[in-house]
């Protein structure tokens, strides 16, 4: 999201840590993505967890900005990347299994097995997610 200035300039401003007030989800710092105690209903809601951590997202803003990235682009290392790869394959596989098992009268006992390796499959990807960034 950006915010244009009277002098013409643009600011890239922090994508707000999800979810918004009242959703009964907990909100997660910009930064680190810990979860951010609860607040009240005065005030704007809070983007990080601490001075650290704004401070990390504005030294990595300036960066971005300095390398002429745009403001949403996301870098993780190579591991990382794999990782995430080799996870996707784990839930093509799982799906593919479970349509092929579809397709031949499966026993209960059977489907839901396959459906049990689909969820935890999927399960792994969740938790990519929300992990804490090391600071």
């Amino acid at each position: 999201m950006a915010q244009q200035h009277a002098s013409g300039s643009t600011t890239s401003l922090p994508v707000p840590p999800l979810p918004s007030r009242g959703s009964g989800e907990q909100r997660r710092c910009g930064w680190c993505r810990r979860v951010l105690p609860e607040q009240g209903s005065v005030g704007r809601p809070r983007l990080y967890c601490g001075q650290a951590c704004r401070q990390r997202a504005y030294e990595q803003r300036a960066a971005t900005q300095k390398a002429g990235l745009p403001g949403d682009v996301v870098l993780v290392s190579r591991a990382d990347l794999d990782g995430l790869q080799d996870r996707l394959f784990q839930l093509r596989c799982a799906l593919e299994d479970v349509q092929t098992m579809l397709g031949e009268r499966p026993t209960k006992a059977e489907l839901e097995r396959s459906l049990a390796d689909l969820v935890r499959s999927t399960g792994r990807l969740d938790r990519l997610w929300v992990t804490e960034r090391s600071s």
